[in-house]
């Protein structure tokens, strides 16, 4: 019953469960993560990356991009654009289905949490300070990072430099969820490092349409940043892996 489409849609939805659902411990009233700031979100997310990526392989897709961004990047790097009009899909919806159930996991803080921007949050990116130009190049930067280091990550050169020092296969995972987390760290306080269309337009729709008491409007007026940044970001870096012959 495995299949690529539906390792994308659980990894992608581990992956949201995990990485918003440490922002909302963080931002949400009377949780008992309240507060514990920027560290515990950005490993949050690295250890959600790095459960998707297991979930994402064990359930069919071997490529386990959990990404658009990741996805279109690689098409480009290899010539083979088949996987996108799977994948695709099946990471925006197992983003919005990972969002539905932070919602439900944190169901009383809704309505215990006054500001609305906190609850958005847990949902989809904002910049720290909106500049259409400046958020935006943020985003291509840290995707290209992203593509660029796990294009490196799983090269031939790594591969071969790896056997020749013994260390062992199957580090991949952990190697992009520290990858991730490093961009976080030093990326992240532009835009909160959304890196990911399908990681914040699933969600911004789930908090469009769930019943979540005293919410704000979905900020659509920010909403294409973070979708063609990392876009431009891993295709840029997938022209780069393809010119280099990773």
């Amino acid at each position: 019953m495995t299949s690529p489409f539906l390792g994308e849609f659980v990894g992608t939805l581990i992956l949201i469960l995990l990485g918003d659902g440490v922002v909302a411990g963080v931002l949400l009233k009377h949780s008992k993560a309240e507060a514990s700031g920027w560290m515990v979100i950005t490993s949050g997310w690295a250890f959600g990356v790095m459960a998707g990526v297991f979930a994402a392989i064990a359930c069919g897709s071997k490529d386990a991009h959990l990404n658009p961004a990741v996805t279109l990047g690689f098409a480009i790097s290899t010539g083979d654009y088949s996987k996108l009009a799977s994948y695709l899909p099946a990471q925006v919806l197992g983003a919005l289905a990972g969002a539905i159930l932070v919602w439900l996991h944190y169901l009383p803080h809704w309505k215990e949490t006054e500001d609305p921007s906190l609850k958005l949050a847990v949902f989809c990116t904002a910049p720290a300070i909106r500049s259409a130009i400046a958020n935006l190049i943020s985003e291509i930067i840290g995707t290209f990072v992203l593509v660029f280091i796990v294009g490196a990550i799983f090269s031939k050169a790594v591969a071969v430099a790896s056997a020749v020092s013994g260390i062992g296969a199957g580090l991949g995972p952990y190697l992009v969820a520290c990858l991730v987390w490093g961009i976080g760290l030093s990326l992240g306080g532009t835009t909160g490092y959304a890196i990911n269309p399908a990681r914040d337009l699933g969600p911004r729709i789930a908090h469009a349409l769930l019943p979540i008491p005293g919410k704000r409007d979905s900020d659509w007026g920010y909403a294409s940043i973070p979708v063609v940044g990392p876009l431009v970001g891993g295709g840029l870096a997938g022209i780069l892996l393809r010119t280099l012959k990773f």
